[in-house]
């Protein structure tokens, strides 16, 4: 895909949510994926059910709050974003998700962005089709650029739920979860995503282990 390509059909839904994307700009030796994650990991996290008054409002007030108090944001609030290869939204992620028999779908790339003056992650955000399906029904992933914090948000039946895992990169069930994903032998697998968290595995600082190294 061209870069005006992805100009006109990514970045700038992602600006006028209140995202400016700053490409080939993640830190190097960042962790691909997040996942498994368990309560012991999580730092914060909130919830709303879809029927709350002033939903979306909510919703960006208490992921700012969030991002905020677990430090998310840099100097110049930037951060990555988990965002599709090429122009793959968000929807396209989720019926690849229900095709796969419940497998969670393979995440998608990170991406730095710094966080505008005026925003609406929640709303505009949303409803890009990056960052959720539709106004107040966001869903995507968040990460520190030093890798600190991850934060999660996702849609399930009755509401929205977001969580703060304080440094994945060193959490044990995490670091179990991706040493078992790499090593899947299943067709459906993305073995694309199975080789770069293997290179990351291999990669990652002396010291760091998880259950499964000792």
């Amino acid at each position: 895909m061209g870069i005006q390509e992805r100009e006109r059909k990514m970045y700038r839904p992602l600006r006028r949510a209140g995202l400016e994307a700053i490409p080939d700009a993640v830190p190097d030796g960042t962790m691909p994926f997040v996942f498994g994650y368990r309560p012991e990991d999580i730092v914060g996290r909130f919830s709303h059910p879809y029927e709350t008054p002033r939903l979306v409002e909510r919703l960006n007030e208490d992921w700012y709050d969030l991002a905020v108090s677990t430090g998310l944001f840099d100097h110049r609030r930037e951060f990555l974003v988990l965002l599709p290869h090429g122009t793959r939204t968000h929807q396209a992620a989720l019926r690849e998700q229900n095709q796969h028999y419940g497998r969670r779908s393979a995440p998608e790339v990170w991406t730095r962005v710094r966080l505008l003056d005026r925003w609406d992650i929640m709303g505009r955000g949303a409803a890009s089709a990056f960052l959720g399906m539709r106004a107040g029904h966001p869903g995507f992933g968040m990460m520190a650029l030093d890798s600190s914090v991850y934060i999660s948000c996702s849609t399930g039946e009755i509401g929205v739920d977001v969580v703060a895992v304080r440094h994945p990169a060193r959490s044990e069930n995490v670091l179990q979860y991706l040493e078992w994903y790499a090593n899947w032998d299943y067709p459906r697998a993305d073995k694309e995503l199975q080789k770069r968290i293997a290179v990351w595995l291999a990669g990652r600082a002396p010291g760091t282990v998880s259950r499964s190294d000792r």
